[in-house]
């Protein structure tokens, strides 16, 4: 289940129209499609991941959807990213598969991670970035990653 500020709860078909139908309103225009993870620990045991979908129209705004997973468990950063980056990885091959037939899945993915060069994070960049890209994907990193930062982070 995704989840949108404007459209509320939505399962896979009707995210499929809503993405499909904002697309085609422009078929010339240029779009962007990120896909950004973020997470925080809870006060409970475990972590609260959340990746966000977003679709801009370059220039004309743009729409997202975000999805929420729990993990019940104690993790160290470094693994906290890494889980990060895998779910974003997964959230973007999911919308390749689902997209394949309306010709949405040509437009690049670029991935958004939640790493930068300032903070604990600095040291795992090269590692995260190395996997995204060799996965096939464009990665961003803060401070330009805001579908991790901005995104995803307003959710968690």
């Amino acid at each position: 289940m995704y989840y949108s500020p404007t459209y509320g709860k939505l399962d896979l078909a009707s995210l499929k129209g809503i993405i499909s139908s904002f697309m085609s309103r422009d078929k010339k225009g240029r779009y962007e499609i990120i896909v950004g993870t973020d997470s925080q620990k809870v006060k409970t045991k475990g972590h609260d991941f959340v990746s966000a979908l977003i679709v801009h129209h370059v220039g004309h705004g743009g729409i997202y959807f975000w999805k929420r997973q729990f993990i019940e468990k104690t993790i160290s950063l470094k693994e906290r990213i890494y889980q990060e980056a895998i779910m974003s990885l997964e959230t973007s091959e999911n919308f390749i598969s689902f997209f394949k037939l309306n010709g949405i899945s040509k437009y690049d993915i670029q991935i958004h991670v939640d790493i930068g060069h300032n903070g604990e994070t600095r040291d795992l960049i090269s590692e995260v970035v190395g996997m995204i890209r060799g996965s096939g994907y464009d990665v961003k990193i803060k401070p330009a990653a805001y579908g991790a930062s901005k995104v995803a982070d307003r959710h968690v």
